[in-house]
């Protein structure tokens, strides 16, 4: 019942299960692989028992019950929650409890979810492989000695190892995508704005976005309904009619649709044959179903990692200035002498080294005689790198490629080499740069029996659009339904 939220929902609706007996299952099943795969940083097995009981109790009184009603759902440890900690998988936050829930949250808790807890990731969001984080590595559920990605490595890997149908991940730059297609399952990163940010603790606050990941597309259009919206509270948030993307995900024709193929990204030094293949297939099963299949070029495509790898470490350097051991956050000990020693070594202690790495290349692009040479010419490309996005959907209605130069590395084998691991974004970011949805979904395995993701892009606000086709090629295939113990 675990691999999906629409069987929960139905067995509740058909009185076989309680929400507390699915809880307990869910809990149980962290608690057994917790110590193989490490998805998790934080477990909260009395809140989420008494989550499913007050649904219990709410279906025995005849009260209404939300969309997600006793459904097991985890949350990136970088979403606030005012009755769990909220780490970032830091140092620097360890044990650090927000005094309010992130609007995601809040959303969930509305329509009777049952958090069951907080997931693993990279530092402050900050990686490809969750190899960064200070509660230790998370391991991919398909072959343990593989990266489940990163940085939402452990919402992916709590859906693929059993433990919760749906997650929260968020995505400044692939970090809903790249995890996904490693760990074969779905995941969705919307337009910038229409799901709020607000509690959601910042990286680069242009770039991230909150989104769902679950085994299919029509469990990520169910979780897009509760958490998509205006947020007064949030600058950023889009104030636009929310549909019900769950209406995109009832029809598999798509005659009339024109999908537009990315074939410079199949030509990139360093993919793997196996992603070319996948790549091949889908475009197959896409014509099958009835979409007109094109060519289409990104011209700027070249510039995507460079102009993300100096607008995020700017954005990073300026928001993690905050964490300085005087408001909040880990505070070096009497050692520190002064006002300036204990800032220098409260950072020193708190920060990992690639948290510390993005913080200096980002203040160095941002400080004086430098901001027009780096920062304010990354922000001239994105504006090109957008340009190129609308031109391109001016012909076609959503774009095709891969997600990852390869399926999932093993654990270590980049985690010295930072270019290596900033190239696992090569044909992610730019959906971050343009501001445009995009979605991951299983499109086949490499002769070693790695999950292989490929990538729908979509307009700004077309998400139901994404569902729609990625709906239809779930229904063509079978991907989505394999999992890592058969």
């Amino acid at each position: 019942m675990l691999d999906s939220a629409l069987e929960v929902l139905r067995l509740q609706a058909a009185g076989e299960a309680s929400a507390v007996e699915i809880a307990e299952r869910a809990l149980d099943a962290i608690e057994a692989s917790q110590s193989t795969h490490n998805a998790y940083t934080h477990v909260d097995r009395d809140a989420a028992l008494a989550a499913a009981q007050a649904v219990d109790a709410k279906r025995a009184s005849g009260q209404p019950l939300g969309a997600l009603a006793g459904v097991p759902i985890a949350v990136k440890d970088v979403l606030c929650t005012s009755d769990m900690p909220t780490t970032c998988s830091s140092e620097m936050l360890r044990g650090f409890r927000p005094p309010y829930d992130a609007t995601v949250v809040e959303k969930l808790r509305a329509a009777d979810a049952v958090i069951v807890g907080k997931t693993n990731m990279d530092e402050f969001a900050m990686g490809a492989s969750t190899e960064t984080s200070a509660f230790g590595i998370t391991k991919n559920p398909w072959d343990t000695s593989r990266t489940p990605g990163g940085s939402s490595g452990g919402a992916a890997a709590a859906v693929a190892a059993g433990t919760v149908p749906l997650s929260l991940g968020t995505d400044t730059g692939g970090s809903i995508r790249q995890p996904a297609a490693f760990c074969g399952v779905t995941g969705l990163k919307p337009t910038y704005g229409r799901v709020s940010r607000y509690g959601l603790v910042a990286f680069a606050s242009s770039l991230d976005q909150i989104g769902p990941m679950a085994w299919s597309a029509d469990e990520c259009a169910l979780l897009m309904n509760v958490i998509a919206g205006f947020e007064p509270r949030d600058s950023t948030s889009l104030d636009q009619a929310v549909p019900d993307f769950t209406l995109a995900t009832e029809s598999n024709d798509l005659r009339g649709m024109r999908i537009g193929v990315l074939r410079e990204s199949l030509q990139a030094e360093g993919i793997d044959e196996s992603i070319r293949t996948a790549v091949a297939h889908a475009i197959g099963v896409f014509a099958e179903l009835g979409a007109e299949i094109v060519d289409v070029d990104l011209p700027h495509r070249e510039y995507w990692v460079p102009t993300y790898y100096v607008i995020a470490p700017s954005e990073a350097s300026s928001n993690l200035s905050r964490y300085d051991g005087a408001h909040y956050g880990h505070r070096a000990g009497e050692e520190a002498k002064d006002l300036v020693s204990m800032y220098c070594r409260s950072r020193a202690e708190g920060f990992g080294a690639e948290v510390k790495r993005r913080i200096m290349i980002g203040t160095y692009a941002l400080s004086e005689g430098y901001a027009d040479e780096y920062y304010n010419k990354a922000l001239k490309v994105r504006r090109l790198i957008r340009g190129d996005y609308d031109a391109a959907f001016s012909q076609v209605d959503l774009l095709l490629g891969p997600v990852t130069p390869t399926p999932a590395f093993p654990l270590g084998d980049k985690i010295d080499d930072p270019i290596q691991m900033y190239l696992c974004d090569l044909f992610t970011v730019g959906a971050n740069l343009a501001g445009v949805p995009a979605i991951s979904l299983p499109g086949g395995f490499d002769p070693a029996g790695l999950p292989i993701g490929i990538q729908l892009q979509a307009p700004t606000l077309e998400e139901s659009r994404l569902l729609f086709a990625a709906s239809a090629f779930q229904s063509a295939t079978d991907y989505h339904t394999q999992r890592p113990n058969q």
